[in-house]
């Protein structure tokens, strides 16, 4: 039941604003934010403690529209609480370089916490968000100074709960308790191909229990009161994450599509909106109307924001004369200052190894400087060298820990490595083979779009996985890596650039960085014979010569580059002029300006070979027509490393044969 006609006007304000939206663009999602109205309404204006005029007040509480088709939604709540969302905004819906795209985007509209769409990812990021804020607030509040102290919200419809990556997420939410995260399931029993029933029909209830969260029915979603006691109830449930499932009705007040899924993805039609506003006691002939009224009910978002973060700010200051050191470290943390510690404490290598081996030691060594640094694995650690142990892990009881144990959900870890990336300074890395970035790879895409710093560790880069045969080598994995715009994969040659790789993911802040490491070992450069590691950062480096006139170059990457580093010291005894070139990353190359780029590669030296344990596909690009590629046009197979290499043909020899035939 609406509470007062007030309530049922500011209700109704964002409804009809979301159907004009939809209409005028031509295009768009209405259903979902008519039924869902009433509880955004309980929240923002009852529960939501956020500051309009800075979204970036660090204490604010998070919102997540998980179902980012329903961005409607969230722009009419922005632009009606006093974000920098206006009303014209709302009139450019879907349009060219409007504010108002046609789901969320992180970055680009003023208060948007996550770039959603994909369904499934707004609910695994606001995970990724509990444990950020559970993370700070065990590290850095203090008996009568709880200077992180948020709640995470989300909107999610069935299609995110049906997504696996969301049973990931659940089941790991609970296991740590995330009391922190408050959900709320628009239960509307409709999908885009009719009733839910077609498909889904589990007890959600009994399941979102079993994974031990705290669940509420709300059976009217029209029912203010009933809404807002969930919401108590949720905030002061301890030690489970609530989901608050509210039976909603899609198209709400559409005479002919009210409960249809013809509400969900189209518009009502200009027809069907008079009818609905005639239903809600609104004038038909008016579009994007606000009642003043309405528009006052909503702005007192901004005085109640301003005084919660003065407020917030004078407890800081107090907190920040008593705890100087932990306040300066949260305030450097939040600004990306990491200081130069950690840099210093970076080794050099001299020792054969694994790069995934050199990556642990790193790892071990630069983590206690950087406290804001929270890693992971999906059950791999010993594998993949992720493991540190002066971190402690975070756990039920100790939230202190950084180390997380995803357990056996690499999709989920990628979502949650993004919830984790937005909260400001924390820097989340997680590991898993690479042939199972597969399962992450709707998360990393995201994460690339959103332009933040998650960093992927995959090791057993290649087919030199060996005996586990080709179901664990990554073949094309690579190649799927590069062609996702804003990605940057490194692919390490060995221990030292593994070093260089690391330092310039931590200060890398636009983007995803991959690191491609090896299962096994590789000896280590000497770096008095061979150019420095450091170069690593260009993308691509001259690695030796005998002639700054080659006839002929070799470009390796990863373990392949020692097979380049030999078959040049062949082709050098028999008076041949060559160049190895080291190219860790495309990405980073192809930053590089031209006159670098040809300095490396020069355009008058056709004869190339490209040696790469990977797929062929784009290194055309780098060869040219004249050159060859040494790589894989197949999977792989089960073998031990050295006997597979031979097998394909990764070995010094045939590098030899192949420049000698094209020379």
């Amino acid at each position: 039941m609406i509470s007062t006609s007030l309530d049922q006007l500011c209700i109704n304000t964002i409804r009809t604003l979301a159907m004009d939206g939809v209409q005028k663009a031509k295009s768009g999602h209405p259903g979902m934010p008519m039924g869902m109205a009433p509880v955004a309404y309980v929240l923002w204006t009852k529960h939501l403690n956020h500051n309009p005029l800075n979204m970036h007040w660090q204490n604010r509480d998070r919102f997540i529209l998980s179902g980012g088709h329903g961005s409607m939604l969230l722009y009419s709540l922005l632009h009606l609480t006093g974000y920098k969302v206006s009303l014209d905004d709302l009139k450019s819906f879907r349009q060219l370089g409007s504010l108002t795209p046609g789901h969320p985007e992180y970055d680009h509209t003023d208060g948007v916490e996550v770039t959603t769409g994909p369904l499934g990812q707004g609910f695994t990021n606001g995970v990724g968000m509990a444990i950020a804020q559970k993370y700070l607030a065990a590290r850095y509040n203090k008996p009568g100074f709880k200077v992180v102290d948020y709640h995470i919200y989300a909107t999610l419809g069935d299609g995110d709960l049906m997504e696996g990556i969301t049973a990931e997420a659940a089941s790991l939410a609970g296991h740590l308790k995330l009391d922190n995260l408050i959900y709320f399931y628009d239960d509307n029993h409709i999908s885009i191909d009719g009733p839910t029933e077609i498909a889904f029909t589990e007890d959600r209830a009994k399941r979102f229990e079993a994974y031990e969260w705290f669940v509420q029915k709300v059976k009217d979603g029209n029912d203010l009161k009933a809404i807002d006691k969930a919401i108590q109830r949720a905030k002061k449930e301890k030690g489970r994450p609530s989901i608050i499932m509210v039976r909603t009705h899609i198209g709400y007040g559409s005479p002919n599509k009210h409960d249809t899924a013809e509400a969900h993805g189209s518009p009502l039609g200009e027809e069907e909106i008079k009818l609905t506003k005639e239903f809600y006691g609104w004038d038909p002939e008016k579009q994007f109307y606000v009642p003043e009224k309405a528009l006052k009910q909503f702005r007192k978002a901004i005085e109640a924001g301003k005084k919660s973060e003065a407020k917030w700010n004078a407890k800081f200051a107090d907190y920040k004369k008593k705890y100087s050191e932990l306040a300066t470290e949260l305030e450097n943390i939040r600004n990306n200052n990491f200081g130069e510690a950690w840099k210093k404490a970076l080794p050099t290598f001299t020792d054969a190894m694994a790069t995934r081996e050199a990556s642990g030691k790193i790892l071990n060594v630069i983590a206690p400087f950087l406290p804001s640094m929270l890693g992971g694995s999906a059950d791999l650690a010993p594998s993949n060298n992720t493991f540190v142990k002066s971190m402690g892990e975070f756990q039920p009881g100790n939230y202190s820990g950084r180390y997380l144990r995803y357990g056996v959900r690499e999709h989920a870890m990628g979502g949650i490595m993004s919830g984790l990336a937005v909260t400001d300074g924390i820097i989340p890395y997680g590991g898993t083979f690479f042939v199972f970035s597969d399962y992450m790879r709707g998360s990393i895409r995201l994460a690339c779009i959103m332009g933040i710093r998650p960093i992927y560790v995959f090791t057993h880069d290649s087919i030199g996985v060996g005996e586990d045969g080709p179901t664990h080598e990554p073949v094309e994995q690579l190649a799927a890596l590069r062609c996702i715009p804003n990605m940057i994969s490194l692919r390490p040659s060995d221990a030292n650039e593994t070093v260089a790789a690391w330092k310039f993911a931590i200060e890398h802040k636009t983007g995803p960085v991959a690191l491609l490491l090896t299962r096994q070992k590789l000896p280590t450069i000497d770096r008095k014979k061979y150019s420095s590691a450091d170069n690593l950062v260009k993308g691509a480096y001259i690695l030796i010569e005998n002639s700054s006139t080659p006839d002929i170059i070799l470009i390796g990457t990863g373990s392949e580059v020692q097979l380049a580093l030999g078959a040049y010291e062949q082709l050098a005894k028999e008076g041949v002029k060559a160049r190895v070139v080291s190219m860790p990353s495309w990405e980073l190359f192809e930053q590089q300006s031209k006159e670098y780029r040809n300095f490396v590669l020069p355009p008058s030296v056709k004869r190339r070979i490209a040696i790469e344990a990977l797929i062929t596909m784009g290194w055309e690009k780098y060869v040219g027509d004249n050159g060859r590629i040494i790589g894989m046009n197949s999977f792989g197979t089960s073998a031990p490393v050295d006997v597979i290499f031979k097998y394909f043909g990764f070995t010094v020899e045939n590098v030899v044969k192949t420049a000698k035939e094209i020379l």
